[in-house]
């Protein structure tokens, strides 16, 4: 599957437009990294149980994103976007978007 966040790919042409697929991921701080994130905030650095957790959930997201992809016959996914917001206090979302086509 060819992910890009361009809306055209040079040399490619697409053939079909199968319309907007999406995934998203709501993880929750955890304790233990609540403790090292104070202590880093006092020192400075960075926030690396933060950057896993985050890292994951935007591995999550994207997967989801590619299987409905796959699941409606893609063989791409074009002008892909993500989005963060707040859900809870402790508790973010990653959301991912874009436009699910077949490609020549």
């Amino acid at each position: 599957m060819l992910i890009s966040n361009m809306e055209i790919l040079p040399g490619k042409q697409i053939r079909t437009h199968l319309g907007l697929v999406q995934g998203s991921s709501v993880r929750a701080k955890h304790v233990g990294r609540d403790i090292m994130a104070s202590l880093k905030n006092i020192f400075g650095g960075e926030l690396k149980g933060y950057t896993e957790l985050l890292q994951e959930s935007r591995d999550e997201a994207m997967d989801r994103m590619e299987e409905q992809a796959k699941a409606v016959g893609a063989n791409a996914i074009l002008n892909v976007r993500f989005s963060t917001s707040s859900v809870a206090q402790g508790a973010a979302e990653i959301y991912v978007y874009g436009s699910a086509v077949v490609l020549e």
